[in-house]
């Protein structure tokens, strides 16, 4: 128990992993959780079940993923604007409820046989939608239930819940439907958000106050696609991982169909699903243990190159016998990447823009699965399953190649706020122009003669950052009268954009402001100037 708690979070003692558990909200959470997350297993392997067993072909069955991944595409940056800005307790309630009503209504037409291919998909994707517009929520809410210095041992406590959940839910499915039939797993699903439901609407959670105007729905967004496309290395972390989920979403896509041609028992189905979760659990501690030897490019490299592996040997083995263990190393091979990119994202987002930037990144992530598993389902339909997990295994191979030119960057970025601006002084008769905007913001350097070249090096760096963090449009300027002097400007949509602005930049950034002030001369001249609206009607 010390070993494996050690392991998980390794700053802190066996006692440490627990500590979270202290706080009631939290514990009855995850316990729910687990339920929770057992019953919806157990509904993608009735779903996926239920589509074989109405004789639609594997691209109906590939397309039941599709319909479980879509909506994270579709959904996923409003939800995270919508964790938010949104009371985060009434939207998780609002979609655990519609949930349950779609989980309800799944078992109700499977019950009385009105169930064909196209509704279940229907259905599907609808289950999914909900989940799609909580994620983020769902995890943007963690650190308001446990103290920052518990964060660490509740992460790891929910991957063992959900890969707990992994293991069980499929093999628990497998019983149910052999012994009841598919519509009792979609009634065990039905029933397991009640739990979740119960935790969320006792909690009481604290009214928090906002010390800059409140962001609205569509400048949140903006300020997220903003944030993401101004940050290079979270960009170098989706992109990867899109190009890593195109690939091996054939294991997923297509395993219902190689379950059943190795055992045409639903038993069969649920014990490659629950080896997989099984697989990922023991993968989670490795993890731990190869992180103290190697790096995380390394390891993720590895973790890709086996799962990839895993994918073309499921095209030969015909036995569930042979099949079982090599599911334990796919599970184990695809927890270290998905854990390790994950960590390696939230590591490199702020509080302030986390939730949107993990939207994002599910965006990214669902929508490459989503569209990975219908390609490798009609490759499966037109050349067969075998070729179609050959290829798609040599496609998660070859994207390791990436890192020729897209390296995991290093999370040890300090990303504490920075708020070291002085906000100025605005007089009264303008207060009622600052709500229109926009706000042009000037500064103007001395720069030393013998150092311009570097300082306009620096100034490129500092102008992504003023992008990244409000601004529309950045430019550097050189004075034509005097050489020394440059002046940089840039605008920001409005005067509560700009205030916000303010609070975007962090203790990372201090090195390169540090750096440009070596260049210097004198102190810099800031204003702040307001677009002049006429008062004519």
């Amino acid at each position: 128990m010390t070993d494996s708690a050690e392991e998980k979070s390794p700053p802190q003692g066996a006692l440490s992993l627990l500590q979270p558990l202290r706080q009631p909200t939290f514990r009855n959470l995850i316990v729910a959780d687990v339920v929770s997350d057992i019953g919806t297993f157990m509904q993608s392997v009735g779903a996926a079940w239920l589509m074989v067993s109405l004789h639609a072909g594997p691209i109906y069955v590939a397309l039941t993923q599709t319909a479980s991944s879509l909506p994270y595409f579709l959904f996923a940056i409003p939800a995270g604007s919508a964790g938010d800005i949104l009371d985060r307790r009434k939207l998780v309630l609002a979609t655990e409820t519609w949930m349950t009503f779609i989980a309800l209504l799944l078992a109700v037409l499977t019950l009385g046989g009105f169930m064909s291919p196209w509704i279940l998909l229907a259905l599907t994707f609808a289950l999914s939608a909900g989940d799609a517009f909580e994620t983020p929520t769902w995890r943007a809410i963690l650190p308001e239930l446990v103290s920052k210095d518990d964060l660490a041992a509740a992460s790891a406590l929910n991957g063992i819940e959900f890969n707990l959940a992994r293991a069980v839910g499929p093999a628990l499915a497998g019983l149910v439907i052999a012994a009841a039939g598919v519509a009792a797993a979609f009634v065990v699903n039905f029933l397991s958000f009640f739990g979740v439901i119960f935790v969320v609407a006792k909690w009481k959670r604290p009214v928090r106050k906002q010390t800059s105007p409140p962001e609205t729905f569509s400048g949140a967004t903006v300020a997220a696609i903003r944030y993401v496309r101004h940050s290079p290395a979270i960009l170098t972390v989706v992109v990867r991982t899109g190009a890593v989920m195109f690939f091996s979403s054939a294991l997923f896509a297509l395993l219902p169909t190689v379950a059943r041609s190795v055992n045409e028992s639903a038993i069969g189905y649920g014990v490659l699903l629950g080896c997989f979760g099984t697989g990922a659990i023991a993968g989670a501690f490795i993890m731990q243990v190869a992180r103290a030897r190697w790096s995380d490019e390394i390891i993720v490299s590895a973790g890709v190159g086996i799962l990839g592996l895993v994918i073309i040997l499921m095209a030969g083995l015909h036995q569930l016998n042979t099949l079982a263990p090599v599911m334990l190393v796919g599970g184990a091979a695809w927890v270290v990447f998905i854990s390790l990119i994950n960590a390696l994202l939230q590591n490199l987002a702020p509080d302030w823009v986390r939730a949107r930037v993990l939207a994002i990144f599910i965006l990214v992530y669902q929508g490459s699965f989503a569209l990975g598993s219908a390609v490798w389902g009609g490759v499966a339909q037109r050349a067969g399953i075998g070729i179609a997990l050959v290829a798609a295994g040599i496609g998660t191979i070859a994207t390791i190649g990436m890192v020729l030119f897209a390296r995991l960057p290093s999370s040890t970025a300090d990303l504490t706020p920075w708020n070291h601006w002085r906000m100025p002084v605005v007089v009264k008769e303008d207060e009622g122009e600052l709500q229109e905007g926009p706000v042009l913001v000037t500064v103007t350097y001395s720069v030393n003669p013998d150092r311009k070249s570097e300082f306009v090096g620096a100034m490129q760096e500092l102008g992504r950052i003023r992008r990244r963090d409000g601004a529309y449009r950045w430019g550097i300027y050189h004075d034509t009268e005097d050489a020394h002097k440059y002046l940089e400007i840039f605008l920001v949509r409005s005067w509560a954009e700009h205030e916000r602005q303010h609070e975007r930049q962090t203790k990372a950034d201090r090195e390169i402001e540090l750096r440009l002030q070596s260049y210097l001369t004198g102190d810099t001249l800031v204003h702040h100037l307001i677009y002049a609206h006429s008062k004519e009607s």
